[in-house]
């Protein structure tokens, strides 16, 4: 790596030894021009990079996982998302390629991955937002289609339910107790396959009016395809309210068409992976530009959105 690399705003916690490991990761030759922090993130640290190769400019990502207590619970999350970005490739979609990984910090100070980036930005003021929505909705389509195989990693909620309680912030404590019964029963059958796991509008970049990629595929497994909607779906309710998280819902049963497998409990257990709350406002949303939102509306919204979830029983 040449000695001239030149930091761009909030690179300079970068130290001299993981730029020279991210020059090495691109081969001979390479010089790291430029590196900004990325504003928005929240379980990780990332930075964008252009780095000088072959006469060309390419633009990189660096995530490091600097959350120690998700890093505590799953210990192999680099090696997961690393596996995650070359499963995709066979989805089709524009996804970030793994450039090199880091699994234990030796190089990075913290475990890392090192990926292309993307084009495209951040959009949760779409212009025309129900064909923002179908969009979101048709995408998820190649990426159930990957075979999701022997996959090592399998979906599992977050929460141990049985120790789940119904929220004292509720205003429908009782409606939270009746969503414990259920979701402490049998599952409904669906079909296994390759899922993002973490599915919603801030991890989908846009290029003008159109998708140009999915990110964060740090938490892609095998499981049922409707997680990815439900938890898109929640995200939804919780940006803009119950009638647009059904939008979402009916503009995924179009481009399915028949073979939407859609089933409220899936809904039941992401609302679930929430407790025990209170709700409050996601930090990337205000990051993206939404404004007017507060802690007390996510508590309105949230107890809406479960009664509507519920009503589908």
């Amino acid at each position: 790596m040449s000695s001239g690399h030149q930091l761009g705003q909030d690179g300079s916690d970068l130290s001299p030894g993981i730029l020279q490991w991210v020059a090495h990761a691109m081969g001979p030759g390479t010089t790291i021009e430029a590196v900004r922090r990325v504003e928005g993130a929240t379980s990780s640290t990332l930075h964008r990079m252009e780095a000088q190769h072959n006469g060309r400019t390419i633009k990189l990502v660096l995530r490091r996982f600097t959350n120690e207590a998700w890093l505590q619970e799953e210990p192999d999350v680099p090696l997961h998302e690393a596996a995650s970005l070359r499963k995709v490739q066979a989805a089709g979609v524009p996804t970030p390629e793994l450039v090199a990984c880091d699994p234990d910090g030796t190089r990075c100070g913290v475990p890392a991955v090192l990926m292309t980036e993307l084009p495209g930005v951040v959009d949760l003021k779409p212009a025309d937002r129900e064909d923002w929505l179908r969009q979101q909705a048709e995408v998820l389509l190649p990426i159930h289609a990957v075979d999701a195989g022997t996959y090592r990693w399998r979906y599992a909620p977050y929460n141990d339910i049985a120790k789940l309680k119904p929220p004292g912030w509720s205003k429908v404590p009782k409606l939270w107790q009746r969503v414990l019964e259920i979701v402490s029963g049998p599952r409904p059958e669906a079909r296994e396959c390759f899922i993002h796991r973490d599915y919603h509008p801030t991890n989908v970049l846009w290029k003008g009016s159109r998708i140009s990629g999915i990110v964060d595929w740090a938490n892609a497994c095998r499981g049922p395809a409707m997680i990815d909607v439900a938890w898109c779906r929640a995200n939804l309710a919780g940006l803009f309210g119950v009638a647009v998280a059904d939008q979402f819902l009916h503009a995924y049963e179009s481009v399915t068409a028949s073979n939407c497998d859609y089933d409220p409990y899936w809904d039941l257990m992401v609302i679930m992976e929430s407790l025990p709350g209170p709700p409050d406002v996601y930090p990337p949303w205000i990051t993206f530009g939404v404004h007017g939102l507060s802690d007390a509306l996510m508590l309105e919204r949230k107890d809406e959105y479960l009664a509507s979830v519920m009503a589908r029983f």
